[in-house]
């Protein structure tokens, strides 16, 4: 599992627009209770240089993605990132185009309120619980009218303020701001959510007696409405959030480990194996003792009784141990590359130890390298081989992906003395969407973050999902993509593997 998703936890949306009179501004208005937000700027509609904007305020439940880090649900800082993410809703007024949006951190706490109104803006709090755009809660007003943000003045801020360009006004919003929540967990500032509204140079131009401030380089044009699904929204995949991302895999080479060839540059001669410490089930770290290191060696042995024989092998290094390293609970791994003898062996043992202790012992079949007179293009067969038919909400499942040429030819030897080995594939992402319209509720996450990739051991391919990113009581269906070297692509294979939901309340 390399996604997980925090949603909103209190959002509003504040004005200082018209009402219908147009004369009275409805900056007591509240809005914490709609299903959508929106920010907007109109200028120019109730007289000469008028101005009426509109800003969105949301906030997250940090202390939970501080919880799951202590409980190491997600991993540390610098090896996870934060997206903001918020959902375009449709609606049948106009759609400004070719603006941008500003993500700035609240300075101040603020109330969510219970108003509904994004019309007539008639649900003022009146001394309520709410925040409006001149007051933050029922007792503290704002600093500056429409609300108090981090500012760019400030040098130690400059990292918590983020922006998006809108083409046509109904992309989604999707926005890193790890930088904030990264200080937000650490406390080094305070968890006001955020504020999102249009740039100053898109908001309305404004003179210097403007309640709000001065806005001399506004625009002279509307920017008229861009509105988002808050977290009341109906539609559970709409709702804001904040992703954490961070690619989890694992690629142990042991079932594809391949001697050393000039054929191959230096790094894809190196094989990473791993040695996973299982005691009573559970993964625990080794009890080394002192300071020293976790060793690995290579030896050749007797495929009949698994055992390693003679003298340690000669590695790429001139050496005959390589230092294995800590990755997680109770797992370790090393790099090894060893060029194979005049006669290749078929079998090579890997010894873990530490000094004078030794700690497990593996095998492997090494291949060899060799070159090709024919572009290979395969085509493969999958199977998710652990598939059931339904999941509770509340559950991670681990899914072991089968893979193989689908045009392998096997002789009747091979047939009667073996099962078919499973194809580790090296890039490999999957995404999820839900059966009922084709709705894609997981995308493949093959950018920097690379979040849904797979891992892949001896057994093949593999990867954790948690099903509580689905919304109960629908059917839904995996897809894979695999890399395509050649075409330097992603290749979306043919097989869909359905599966159901549900949230059982017992």
């Amino acid at each position: 599992m390399a996604l997980k998703k925090y949603k909103a936890d209190a959002d509003t949306t504040i004005v200082n627009a018209y009402q219908s009179d147009m004369q009275t501004r409805g900056t007591g208005a509240n809005a914490g209770e709609a299903d959508v937000m929106e920010t907007f700027s109109i200028y120019g509609r109730q007289s000469s240089g008028s101005s009426e904007l509109s800003r969105i305020l949301i906030k997250f439940p940090v202390t939970s993605i501080t919880t799951d880090r202590t409980n190491s649900v997600i991993p540390a800082s610098g090896s996870v990132s934060f997206y903001l993410r918020m959902f375009n809703a449709q609606h049948s007024k106009t759609v400004p185009r070719d603006f941008k949006l500003i993500v700035s951190a609240i300075s101040r706490s603020w109330q969510e309120g219970v108003g509904l109104d994004l019309e007539q803006y008639t649900d003022l709090t009146k001394g309520n619980s709410g925040a409006n755009w001149v007051s933050a809660s029922s007792t503290t007003s704002w600093t500056s009218q429409g609300g108090d943000y981090k500012t760019s003045s400030h040098a130690s801020d400059s990292d918590v303020i983020y922006s998006q360009t809108f083409s046509t006004g109904l992309e989604d919003l999707e926005i890193d701001v790890s930088d904030i929540v990264e200080k937000w967990i650490a406390g080094t500032i305070g968890n006001y959510g955020f504020g999102v509204f249009l740039s100053s140079s898109y908001e309305a131009y404004t003179g210097s007696s403007a309640p709000q401030g001065a806005n001399l380089t506004g625009a002279k044009k509307s920017y008229y409405t861009k509105r988002f699904f808050a977290r009341g929204s109906q539609y559970f995949f709409r709702r804001p959030v904040i992703e954490a991302r961070w690619d989890d895999s694992t690629r142990d080479n042991r079932g594809d480990f391949y001697y050393s060839s000039s054929l191959a540059p230096a790094a894809d001669n190196l094989n990473k194996i791993y040695l996973y410490n299982y005691i009573r089930g559970r993964l625990r770290n080794i009890p080394r003792v002192g300071t020293n290191p976790i060793l690995v060696s290579l030896y050749s042995g007797s495929s009949d009784n698994s055992v390693p024989s003679g003298s340690k092998l000669t590695l790429y290094d001139s050496k005959n141990n390589v230092t294995g390293g800590w990755v997680s609970t109770g797992i370790y791994s090393a790099s090894v590359a060893i060029t194979a003898a005049a006669t290749p062996l078929t079998t090579l043992y890997d010894v873990w130890h530490s000094a004078s202790v030794q700690y497990s012992t593996g095998s492997i079949l090494p291949k060899t390298i060799s070159g090709g007179n024919t572009v290979a293009k395969p085509i493969y067969y999958l199977k998710i081989t652990n598939l059931r038919n339904k999941y509770r909400s509340n559950e991670t499942a681990r899914l072991n992906l089968y893979v193989r040429n689908k045009y392998w030819s096997p002789n009747i030897y091979t047939v009667a003395n073996s099962s078919v080995a499973t194809t580790s594939i090296q890039s490999a992402s999957y995404r999820v969407y839900r059966e009922l319209d084709a709705y894609t509720a997981i995308p493949y996450g093959t950018g920097s973050d690379l979040h849904t990739v797979l891992s892949y051991d001896v057994s093949g391919n593999y990867f954790d999902f948690d099903m509580s990113l689905l919304e109960p009581g629908y059917a839904y269906a995996f897809k894979f993509a695999f890399y395509d070297t050649e075409l330097q692509a992603w290749t979306e294979q043919n097989e869909a593997f359905k599966f159901r939901v549900e949230d059982y309340e017992y």
